[in-house]
């Protein structure tokens, strides 16, 4: 069974930043793609940036240049930069992993941005 541990979710104001991590445990064959989606309410669930295991990263439109993605082996977790909020990030922010084995999702953290 694998499990995945979100954090650093919260409230900041516009401009601000906030470091999310995804950590992630259990039975793990192989990690392949790591990546992070959102939902705000009454929308539906987006993604906001994944990164491969050789290290490509892909970003939604709306937070590139503010957002960065980045991946530790070593230590299974995924992290997610986010610089520059705007109120419209506002939303749950969810951690996906796909392995050789497993399609697993966390259990989502907020991320409220104030104006």
């Amino acid at each position: 069974q694998v499990q995945l541990v979100e954090s650093g979710g919260g409230l900041v104001q516009a401009g601000g930043s906030l470091r999310l991590s995804c950590r992630v445990s259990g039975s793990i064959f192989s990690i392949q793609t790591m990546g992070w989606y959102r939902q705000a309410p009454g929308k539906q669930r987006e993604l906001v940036a994944f990164i491969t295991s050789g290290g490509t990263t892909n970003y939604a439109y709306s937070v590139k240049g503010r957002f960065t993605i980045s991946r530790d082996n070593a230590k299974n977790t995924v992290y997610l930069q986010m610089n520059s909020l705007k109120p419209e990030d506002t939303a749950i922010y969810y951690c996906n992993v796909v392995g050789s084995d497993f399609d697993s999702w966390g259990q989502g953290t907020q991320v409220t941005v104030s104006s």
